[in-house]
């Protein structure tokens, strides 16, 4: 029974080039023999490439569409197919893009089949560091500098990173000649392919001490225990994180360092209540005050300011006193303090209160 090419990479004969290429790419992946499968899935696979010679070509396309598996050209589909079309850019002769990195196991398949190692020298740096610090509210309206310690891979200071005892010398690694990189060959079903690896010695660097740092026995690194003072500024929000950048982990051999992400919680103040740049809280009057107006003393995070309550005003009456709030950082700016009036109810009166409040809402002119 003749094969249906179209059916085996389920797409429809009207399909584009891409559509049939991005169809072989997600069976190629899938029934590859490296994932370890069944001979069914090798089988597969070889159909799956004889499928796609026949139909990426325009030429062969055009004569399986005309005359099947009986026209000119047809030949041998599985037994000529072209690895470039599975070439990354740099990889092979040409063909689409494929990112090994984005493959997963499979990548590191088609990235040793190519020769593709990635450049571990370029990739290499120290750990990045998360933590997070408590501070007061007050310190996040001011601005503070703190020193915080912190246990991580560090830089050593008897070789300064270099992991050489100090006073000898850094030669180029005798295994891979200063490339950082080793080749080896490997025997797969479609032939012998070079492979790029890391070189074990100099952990991609190239270069290795003739004498290893007694301290740090060559990593150029190791972990203690050391302070670093910090600036946190003024206006900063609780959760907000500050990155440092080369502040993490110090990178093998001299590589990068890492950054530090600074996360920063901020106490709950009894007085204060942070919206945004905007500051809020409360003050209490009483209800003659509120009824024939007064000024109040506000306490801000500035300092204490006069507040003028006009006559009339009701409980829950918010005022705004402006740029008496946070500090916008990097803006010279200030957010404003909001005033909810709450206005007090007495809980006990004289016979003289009583009788006055009686005679006050007997006389409904107020209303």
């Amino acid at each position: 029974m003749a094969k249906d090419y179209y059916e085996i990479l389920g797409v429809a004969k009207s399909a584009t080039k891409e559509e049939i290429k991005k169809a072989y790419r997600k069976l190629a992946l899938k029934y590859h023999p490296d994932k370890g499968g069944t001979k069914e899935d090798e089988a597969k696979f070889k159909e799956i490439n004889e499928a796609y010679n026949i139909l990426s070509n325009d030429e062969k396309r055009k004569s399986y569409d005309q005359f099947g598996h009986a026209g000119p050209n047809m030949g041998s589909g599985a037994g000529s197919y072209n690895w470039s079309d599975f070439a990354q850019s740099g990889y092979g002769t040409g063909g689409f893009n494929v990112n090994f990195e984005d493959l997963g196991g499979l990548g590191d398949i088609f990235g040793d089949f190519f020769g593709g190692a990635r450049s571990s020298r370029a990739q290499k740096r120290g750990a990045d560091v998360e933590t997070e610090i408590l501070i007061d509210f007050m310190d996040a309206v001011k601005g503070l500098q703190k020193e915080i310690v912190l246990d991580k891979l560090n830089q050593c200071d008897k070789c300064n990173g270099s992991g050489a005892e100090p006073g000898t010398k850094i030669k180029t690694c005798p295994t891979c000649g200063g490339s950082g990189q080793i080749k080896k060959a490997r025997q797969t079903m479609f032939g012998t392919f070079a492979q790029v690896a890391t070189c074990d010695d100099c952990d991609g660097t190239g270069k290795i001490p003739e004498k290893r740092c007694s301290k740090c026995g060559g990593a150029g690194r190791l972990k203690e225990r050391k302070g670093l003072k910090i600036k946190i500024p003024a206006g900063i929000e609780d959760g907000q994180t500050i990155r440092l950048s080369g502040k993490g982990e110090a990178g093998p051999k001299g590589t990068p360092a890492g950054d530090l992400y600074l996360r920063i919680r901020i106490k709950p103040n009894r007085e204060f209540e942070r919206s945004g740049p905007n500051i809020k809280s409360e003050t209490e009057i009483s209800f003659p005050r509120a009824s024939l107006g007064t000024v109040v003393e506000v306490k801000t995070v500035h300092g204490k300011v006069k507040l003028k309550i006009p006559a009339g005003t009701q409980s829950g009456k918010i005022f705004k006193i402006a740029e008496k709030g946070m500090p916008i950082i990097n803006s010279g700016r200030f957010g404003d303090h909001l005033v909810t009036v709450v206005v007090k109810t007495p809980t006990r009166l004289t016979r003289k209160q009583k009788k006055l409040l009686e005679e006050f809402e007997s006389d409904k002119g107020w209303l």
